[in-house]
C-alpha cells in the first residue's frame, strides 16, 4: 500500500500549497499566477484525491473551518503519564545507548506536545501535554493547525503524539507587525504555547501553527512489523507531517549527528536537540521506565556555544513578587547566531558564588541554545555592591535565606514594582487603551522610577530623553507612546471604571453600573451596596467589593488624581430599550458588524446583556451558522435557546 498511497498524499500536499499560493496572489496581491481553467482543473484533481484517499488537510482550499470561542479550556487526564526523556550532550552517550540495535535519530522539536485522537477517520480530540498527567483540551484550535489532517483513510481509533510549532519564518513575520520592541514575542516556543492555548480558535489559525508527528501511541488493528520506522511511514501515508528521522546504529551515529548539526544552522523549525529511540517496539517496551524517564529513548542536547566578554554592570530588577533580581549586563557577543548583552544571574547566592565584579572577564553561553547564562567568572574580583535601597520605591532592601539560597527582597507593600499587573490592566485595550505599554515596558519604567502610581503614566514626557535613549525604543516609539497616552485622556466612563481593577468588575458589569446611574461618576463613587444590588446581574459580593474600593482613602486619592488627567466621552443614549431584560451570546464570524464588540455595544445600548457562555438564562444565541457543531450551538439546542442569525437579530 505504501508507495502508491504515499505518492497520492504527497500530491495532495503539493496541490494544497499550489492552490493556496494562487489564491493569495489573486485575492491579496491582485495578480494571477495561473488561469482560472488551470486552477479549476487542479482543484478538481485535489477533490478527487481527497475522496479517494480519505486524507483532507486543514489548510486545503476544499475545507471551510468554522472558528470557535470558548470561555475556558477543559482539563483532561492522560491515559498514561507522559514522561520526559533522559538526556546526554555527548555523541558517545548516543552510541552507548544504541549498542548493537537499530535506532531512529530525529529532531527534538521545541514547541508544545499535543496528543491527537482520530475515530472513523476524523480528528475527534486534541489534548496538550500539560504537566504530563493532565492536559488541556484544544480540539477546535488543533483543527486550524496549518498542516494537520482533519480526515484520514484509517477508520479505526488512532492516537498519535506530535509537536505543535511555529516556524522561525512565520515567527519573524508576526514580530515584524509589532512596532514596540518590548512587545515583540521572545521566541517561537512561547508564541506557539500561547497560540495553541487560545480561547478563540481564529487567533490560533492566524499564527500558522504546524504539527509534526513524532510518536504513534496506538492504531487499532494495524500490524507495523514491530518497527517504529514502519509507523512513521504509515503516518505519512495518512497525511501527517512526521518529524525528520534517520535510521542509525552506533557505527554511523557521528555521521548522522553531524548531518543534523549542519542542518540546524538553517532549519526553519525550532529544535533544541535530537531524540534517539530503538526501532524495535517490543524491545523498547520491555525495558520499562524509571520514575522519571522511559528507557526506550534518550534525548541529545546540543553542546552550548560559549563566548568570553566583560561584565559592565549588574542591573537590580524589582519584580511583582518583591524579589529584586540581579541581571548581568556585558559587552555584546554573538551566540548561536544572535547578539546577546544581558543574562539573569537569578539570585544573590549565584552572584556570591561567581564572585562577580564590574570589569570582570566572564564566559557566557545560551542554555539549550536559547537562554543566555553566565558560565564562569575568570577574574573573580567580587566587587559587586548589593543595593541597600529598592530601585523602584527607594525603601530599604533585605536579604532572605531559604534553604541556603539567598535572595534580595523589597518588603514595601506599596512598592510600584508589585503593582505591575494593575498598571498593565489599566493601559489594556478595554480599559484606557494605551498602545506601546507592554508589561515588560511598564516594568522597566517602574524600575527606573518613571512610574510610581497610575497618574504618572500621563506624565512620561518628563523622561523623554531617557526613554528615547533606551535600547529598542527610539524616537518613533516614544512619539507613538505619548500620542496614545494623550488620546486615552478622552475615555468612556465604563472603560475608566473597568481600568481601576476593582475585584469582580469586568467591562460588562462596569457598563451596567454606569448605565444604572446615568454616567454620573460622583453617584457611582458614593453608591451603596443596596443600590447596586438593585441592578440585575449585580450581587452582594460584587456590590460590597465595589463599595469597599471607593471607601478606601488611598483608592479615593488615586481616583481623584486620575480624574484630573482625563475627561469622559458623553455617550449617546438610545431612545429605545427594546432589548431590556434579554440576554444574548454571540459566536462564529459576523457579516454585518465590524466585530463582536460592535454588536455587543449595540445590544447593551438598547438595554440587553451579552454573556460569554450559553446558560438557561440565555434568550438568544447569535450565530450565522445554525448548523454548526460548536459547543455553544449544542448547548443552546440542549437548553432550547433560540439560535438566530445577524439578519434575524436586526429584524427584531
Amino acid at each position: 500500500m505504501g508507495k502508491t498511497v504515499t505518492g497520492k498524499t504527497e500530491r495532495i500536499k503539493e496541490l494544497v500549497e499550489l492552490l493556496n499560493k494562487a489564491s493569495r496572489a489573486y485575492y491579496q496581491e491582485a495578480r494571477e499566477i495561473m488561469p482560472n481553467i488551470e486552477y479549476d482543473r487542479l482543484y478538481d484533481e485535489l477533490v478527487a484525491l481527497e475522496e479517494e484517499t480519505g486524507v483532507v488537510l486543514s489548510n486545503s482550499p476544499t475545507v471551510n473551518v468554522g472558528y470557535v470561542v470558548v470561555s475556558e479550556l477543559p482539563k483532561e487526564q492522560h491515559d498514561r503519564p507522559m514522561l520526559s526523556l533522559d538526556k546526554t550532550k555527548e555523541v558517545e552517550g548516543l552510541k552507548s545507548f544504541a549498542g548493537d540495535k537499530k535506532c531512529l535519530l530525529s529532531w527534538k522539536l521545541d514547541g508544545l506536545t499535543v496528543v491527537l485522537t482520530y475515530n472513523e477517520g476524523k480528528l475527534v480530540k486534541a489534548v496538550t501535554r500539560g504537566n504530563g498527567l493532565v492536559g488541556e483540551v484544544i480540539t477546535e484550535n488543533a483543527k486550524t493547525f496549518k498542516n494537520i489532517p482533519l480526515s484520514i483513510e484509517f477508520k479505526g481509533e488512532l492516537v498519535v503524539r506530535g509537536e505543535a510549532v511555529i516556524k522561525y519564518s512565520d515567527f519573524n513575520l508576526i514580530n515584524e507587525t509589532i512596532e514596540d520592541a518590548d512587545s515583540k514575542y521572545k521566541n517561537p516556543r512561547n508564541l506557539c504555547s500561547g497560540s495553541v492555548r487560545q480561547l478563540n480558535s481564529e487567533i490560533t489559525a492566524s499564527r500558522n501553527v504546524n504539527l509534526f508527528a513524532f510518536a504513534l501511541i496506538s492504531a487499532e488493528g494495524v500490524d507495523f512489523g514491530n518497527s517504529i520506522e514502519n509507523q512513521f511511514n504509515w503516518l505519512k501515508e495518512q497525511g501527517f507531517e512526521v518529524v525528520e528521522s534517520k535510521v542509525v546504529s552506533s557505527e554511523n551515529m557521528e555521521e548522522a549527528v553531524g548531518y543534523f548539526a549542519k542542518e540546524i544552522e538553517t532549519y526553519d523549525v525550532p529544535s533544541d536537540g535530537l531524540v534517539l529511540v530503538y526501532d524495535d517496539i517490543e524491545y523498547g517496551i520491555s525495558l520499562g521506565s524509571t520514575a522519571k524517564f522511559p528507557r526506550n529513548g534518550i534525548a541529545f542536547k546540543w553542546a552550548d556555544e560559549k563566548a568570553v566578554t566583560k561584565l559592565l554592570e549588574i542591573e537590580w530588577s524589582p519584580s511583582r513578587t518583591g524579589l529584586i533580581n540581579p541581571v548581568a549586563i556585558f559587552e555584546p557577543v554573538e551566540l548561536e547566531g544572535t547578539t546577546v548583552s544581558r543574562a539573569s544571574v537569578h539570585n544573590l547566592s549565584i552572584v556570591e558564588e561567581l564572585e562577580l565584579g564590574i570589569g570582570d572577564e566572564i564566559t557566557v553561553y545560551k542554555a539549550n541554545m536559547i537562554i543566555p547564562q553566565i558560565d564562569e567568572n575568570l577574574t573573580r574580583s567580587g566587587s559587586i555592591k548589593v543595593p541597600d535601597l529598592c530601585p523602584a520605591c527607594g525603601e530599604p532592601t533585605s536579604v532572605k535565606n531559604d534553604n541556603g539560597i539567598k535572595t534580595l527582597i523589597c518588603k514595601n507593600e506599596t512598592c510600584p514594582a508589585k503593582h505591575i499587573k494593575l498598571f498593565s490592566h489599566f493601559v489594556s485595550r478595554d480599559a484606557m487603551n494605551m498602545d506601546g505599554l507592554s508589561e515588560e515596558t511598564l516594568s522597566k519604567f517602574v524600575e527606573h522610577g518613571y512610574i510610581k502610581n497610575l497618574s504618572d503614566i500621563f506624565h512620561l514626557d518628563k523622561y523623554e530623553e531617557e526613554i528615547v535613549g533606551k535600547k529598542g525604543f527610539g524616537r518613533k516609539s516614544y512619539d507613538n507612546l505619548v500620542a496614545s497616552v494623550n488620546k486615552s485622556r478622552k475615555v468612556k466612563l465604563a472603560n475608566f471604571i473597568y481600568s481601576l481593577g476593582i475585584l469582580n468588575i469586568g467591562l460588562s458589569n462596569a457598563k451596567l453600573i454606569c448605565r444604572a446611574f446615568d454616567g454620573d461618576i460622583e453617584k457611582i463613587r458614593n453608591v451603596t451596596v443596596e443600590e447596586l444590588c438593585e441592578i440585575d446581574g449585580i450581587g452582594d459580593v460584587i456590590a460590597k467589593g465595589f463599595v469597599d474600593y471607593f471607601a478606601d482613602e488611598e483608592n479615593s486619592k488615586l481616583v481623584d488624581s486620575l480624574l484630573a488627567e482625563i475627561e469622559f466621552i458623553e455617550e449617546e443614549k438610545s431612545s429605545e430599550a427594546d432589548l431590556e431584560g434579554k440576554t444574548f451570546v454571540i459566536t462564529g464570524s459576523l457579516n454585518h458588524f465590524e466585530n463582536r464588540n460592535a454588536l455587543k455595544e449595540l445590544i447593551e445600548s438598547r438595554g440587553g446583556k451579552v454573556a460569554g457562555s450559553v446558560s438557561s438564562k440565555t434568550n438568544y444565541l447569535i450565530n450565522n451558522d445554525a448548523n454548526s457543531t460548536s459547543s455553544k450551538n449544542k448547548k443552546a439546542k440542549d437548553l432550547g435557546v433560540e439560535i438566530i442569525t445577524e439578519e434575524q437579530f436586526m429584524e427584531m
